[in-house]
């Protein structure tokens, strides 16, 4: 039992001891490549943004021949029964 708590506390202490050592060092390290994930990050949600805008405006298109379309047919027919009545 005395063992494992003399393990645990040197355990302990090495691990304090290379935390300190070693946490400056990956704070500098990771830094450049958090920015630089945040950049990509960034870029791929305009790119998603774009994609969205890109495809909203083709339903808009695709709405408005239709409706074009539907409205064609209509006046098409009125011009028919026009013509037979006459």
């Amino acid at each position: 039992m005395i063992q494992k708590n003399i393990e645990k506390i040197i355990v302990t202490a090495a691990l304090a001891a290379a935390a300190t050592t070693l946490l400056p060092i990956a704070k500098t390290t990771f830094r450049p490549l958090l920015a630089g994930g945040l950049e990509a990050g960034a870029a791929l949600v305009d790119r998603v943004r774009s994609c969205l805008q890109i495809a909203k405006e083709e339903v808009e298109d695709i709405i408005a021949e239709a409706q074009f379309e539907r409205m064609k047919k209509q006046l098409d027919s009125e011009i028919a029964l026009m013509e037979g009545e006459q």
